[in-house]
Parts: structure tokens; sequence; C-alpha cells
């Protein structure tokens, strides 16, 4: 069943005029009719059936809440350096549907591209957009926040626990500092992953100062596009699965 997220606060038997936006992608794509029925989230995370009652405007009534909560159980915010390409749009997408609560961009001193100051609105809107596309997609409970940073320093602010996804740490064979960084479970993350030029010496130094961990993502060495998701699927699996 199609999930949109709307604006609205939203309780059962309540009758809602939706969005433009929502109404052009059910009505126009979909081709809802009178009747239909989908899914909406609200601002406070909550999921309820909508029944159509009219299409011009789209107008829905609030049907039974959805509790079945499929948010990861810790707050997961991916902080990844600026990498070349469409790689952050990638990451956006497959981040959100894996479950990260925050997806974050910084640009790195050793990072083969940059994003100038006068394109990051541009970009902003562009991945927020995708992943609210993901979020529907996979059926989230909200959608995840997307943010660029102007310095590293302000990552990783609230955080309970602190990682960088660091290649060195993966040579020398360290493995337990995700693992222990899991158990019990903290109730936030935040993880720090190289563009592909890696960490440099003085972003690590920095990180570790404000109390973040070197951590290996396993024995081999992952691209600077597959390592979020790798932490996303560890995460589910230490937290949801086990």
């Amino acid at each position: 069943m199609q999930r949109f997220f709307t604006e609205h606060l939203l309780h059962s038997q309540q009758t809602v005029t939706l969005e433009p936006a929502i109404a052009k992608h059910a009505i126009k794509v979909l081709r809802y009719d009178v009747g239909a029925v989908f899914e909406l989230a609200d601002p406070k995370h909550r999921v309820y059936q909508a029944k159509v009652q009219t299409t011009d405007p789209l107008t829905v009534e609030i049907g039974p809440e959805i509790t079945k909560n499929v948010e990861l159980p810790i707050a997961v915010e991916v902080v990844c350096g600026v990498s070349k390409g469409d790689k952050a749009e990638w990451i956006v997408q497959k981040a959100t549907e894996l479950g990260a609560a925050k997806i974050g961009f910084f640009n790195a001193q050793w990072g083969t591209a940059r994003w100038p100051a006068e394109r990051i609105a541009k970009k902003m809107d562009r991945l927020a957009t995708i992943a609210q596309n993901a979020a529907e997609q996979s059926h989230r409970n909200l959608v995840p926040e997307v943010t660029m940073y102007a310095k590293l320093s302000d990552v990783g602010d609230d955080a309970a626990v602190k990682l960088v996804a660091y290649e060195e740490s993966a040579k020398k064979g360290e493995h337990a500092a995700l693992v222990s960084a899991l158990v019990p479970h903290p109730a936030s993350l935040c993880v720090v992953f190289g563009p592909e030029g890696g960490i440099s010496p003085a972003e690590l130094a920095l990180l570790q100062a404000r109390g973040f961990t070197p951590a290996g993502l396993g024995p081999r060495i992952l691209r600077t596009e597959t390592a979020p998701l790798y932490l996303l699927s560890a995460v589910s699996v230490l937290t949801e699965l086990a």
C-alpha cells in the first residue's frame, strides 16, 4: 500500500484536504479514485489509513492508526565526505531505506569533489526529495533529515555514541568497536565516513578530540558509498534481529 507524508497532524475520523504534491501523485500518477485507500504519516511519526472522499481537491477520511513501528531502535546519523558524481544521491536513497534518522555531508580535506556554497541549498532540496521518496517506498514512519555541515567540528554534538569509520583500523584487524558501541543499545549513534580520498590525519585527530572512536567495518576496504550502508545493515542485525 502506498505511503505519503503529510504536514497535517492526524487523528482517526478526521477529514483532511491533502497537499497538492500528494494529490498530484495520488490522482495523476497512481490514478486513485473515490474509495481508494492508502497510508499517511504525520509530523509526529504516526501512521494512519486514509480513504479518498473527493479527488478535486484530494480529501480523505482518516481511519485507524497503524501502530507497527519500522524505525531502528537507535537514532543513527551517517555523515559522509562529499564524493564524486551522484554518490550522495545513492547514499541518501539507500541510507533512508536502511533506517537512518539523519544524513549529513561535509567537504573533506582529501575529497576529490567539493560542493561550493552557492550550490548547497539546491543540492539539499534535491537530496531531501530523494529522502522523502525513499521513505515513502520503504514505509518509514519518518523522513530523515538531510544536512550539509559547514565544519566537521559541528558533527555529532548530541550523539550518545560517536564512531569514525577508519580504513587503517580495518587494515590492522580492529573489529570490536562497532559491536561494543551497540551493546547495550545507545539512544543515538553518529558515524563519520570519509570520501574517496579518505579521512585525513587532521580530521581524525579533530574527531577523536571530540569523542569519536575509530572503527573498522570488517576485513574488507569498502567504497565511500558502500560503507554507510554496511554500517546501517550491521546496526539492524545487531539491534533488531539479534
